[in-house]
């Protein structure tokens, strides 16, 4: 048989890892050449067939065919009686996602493999399902200000269906439902609202004033301007109206940011806001940052931009091992941009004296620990990065999309940070699937601050 990555077992709600394929197989009699592929989920056991539960990682989820379909990899049921075979083959066996093993009672009851820690096995899948957990846990209130696109209403529709936020959406009130009814969508739950007809206008114009009355900028005019959809949410969050905002499906990234720039401005002590790109890949979830928002950051801004990511990326997670990249590691090259980076290691160390980070550091160096233990082997970091701060927006922009293309990974972002509540952008390009994951992450921003 080919080599596979070590299984995950449960047995009578008994978590083990580390028994492989081959081994499972001859513990348990079975013929397992149904299964194909380099890599197996999960393997799934119970002896009541009411209960099967899925164990991916440290993740613990009621067995069911979404979560099923969701991994994309085979997943082996291993279960007791024919019963229960027959009932684990029906919840999969339409999905195209499982299998199903019978054995019997006696070898069942044998089967006691060496207990061990687990360890999470990460996947694109599983990311998003942890994700939408993670924010349905603590429930926050999100506006999406682009209520005229089609994805915008398809992603509210999925995230109140399984009560992951509750959703604001500004626009043309009757066109929403008439797009609503005409996609099959249920917007029930969610609270439309047109925003030029709201009474909160006038309250939003004389606070806008009064925030950039050093700018000049009268009552008249901020009426104007608050009428724009991207100020009117960034208000209601400002507010307090909403936990967070997300948009950019049909705007700018400009016209998205600027408005959070002017009225909910940066975090206490943030001199900088920055944004890092979650990238999901089989066995691993990194951080990149900075991949969308500072053309040519300095030190000191490098520096900052390392410690918040960390920071951001344990929202999500991460255990953050942080690599300031360059073209050199240690000092095996020299140059301005090598000195930036030395520099940015030794402010983000002032700042955060417990973070694990380093640099500079070649890319192989820091994610490889072969390379990293013949470059730089003293090295805290070093072949155990988990977050990747580019010289760059050039750089970074173009290392996420490599990964990306290239890597077949899930790029989750760009999320911000630095500002005093949470604003996510979206590409114009977005799918519904990237606008639902933007406002999970929103959500779980917003239960942080």
């Amino acid at each position: 048989m080919t080599q596979r990555q070590s299984l995950l077992v449960t047995v009578a709600n008994r978590t083990f890892e580390g028994l492989d394929l081959d081994a499972l197989a001859e513990r348990l009699g079975l013929t397992l050449t149904q299964v194909q592929g380099e890599s197996v989920a999960a393997v799934i056991a119970s002896h009541n067939p009411d209960e099967l539960r899925l164990y991916q990682g440290s993740g613990d989820y009621n067995f069911d065919a979404e979560v099923a379909a969701a991994l994309g990899v085979p997943v082996i049921l291993v279960t007791a009686d024919d019963r229960a075979a027959t009932l684990a083959a029906d919840r999969v066996g339409e999905r195209g996602a499982a299998i199903a093993a019978q054995i019997t009672g006696d070898a069942f009851a044998t089967f006691t493999p060496t207990q061990v820690e687990t360890k999470p096995v990460m996947s694109p899948a599983l990311f998003e399902h942890q994700l939408l957990q993670q924010a349905k846990a603590n429930r926050k209130h999100i506006v999406l200000p682009e209520g005229e696109d089609d994805r915008i209403l398809q992603a509210a529709h999925q995230l109140l269906k399984h009560g992951v936020a509750e959703i604001t959406i500004l626009g043309n009130v009757g066109e929403m439902q008439s797009r609503a009814t005409s996609l099959g969508l249920d917007l029930s739950q969610a609270h439309l609202l047109n925003h030029l007809e709201s009474e909160l206008i006038e309250e939003f114009a004389a606070d806008f004033a009064e925030l950039r009355k050093s700018k000049g900028v009268t009552l008249e005019q901020a009426r104007e301007t608050v009428k724009d959809v991207s100020y009117f949410g960034t208000m209601m969050v400002h507010k307090g109206l909403a936990d967070g905002m997300v948009s950019g499906a049909a705007h700018t990234t400009a016209h998205t940011i600027k408005p959070s720039f002017q009225i909910i401005k940066t975090a206490p002590g943030a001199t900088v806001v920055s944004s890092i790109f979650l990238m999901v890949m089989q066995g691993r979830l990194w951080a990149f940052g900075d991949c969308a928002v500072n053309p040519n950051p300095t030190a000191e801004q490098i520096g900052e931009i390392a410690v918040v990511s960390a920071k951001t990326a344990a929202q999500f997670g991460i255990d953050p091992k942080v690599a300031i990249l360059s073209y050199s590691t240690g000092t095996s090259g020299a140059g301005p941009d090598v000195e930036r980076a030395a520099a940015a290691v030794e402010v983000a160390r002032s700042a955060e004296s417990t973070l694990l980070i380093d640099g500079p550091l070649q890319f192989d160096a820091a994610c490889d620990p072969g390379v990293g233990a013949k470059k730089a082997p003293d090295s805290p970091v070093a072949g155990h990065a988990n977050v990747f701060i580019f010289p760059d927006l050039e750089a970074g922009n173009a290392g996420y999309k490599i990964a990306q293309r290239t890597g077949g990974a899930l790029a989750v972002g760009p999320v911000l940070q630095g500002l005093n509540k949470p604003v996510n952008d979206l590409s114009r390009g977005a799918t519904v699937a990237d606008i639902v994951n933007t406002v999970a992450i929103t959500a779980i921003q917003a239960g942080a601050q």
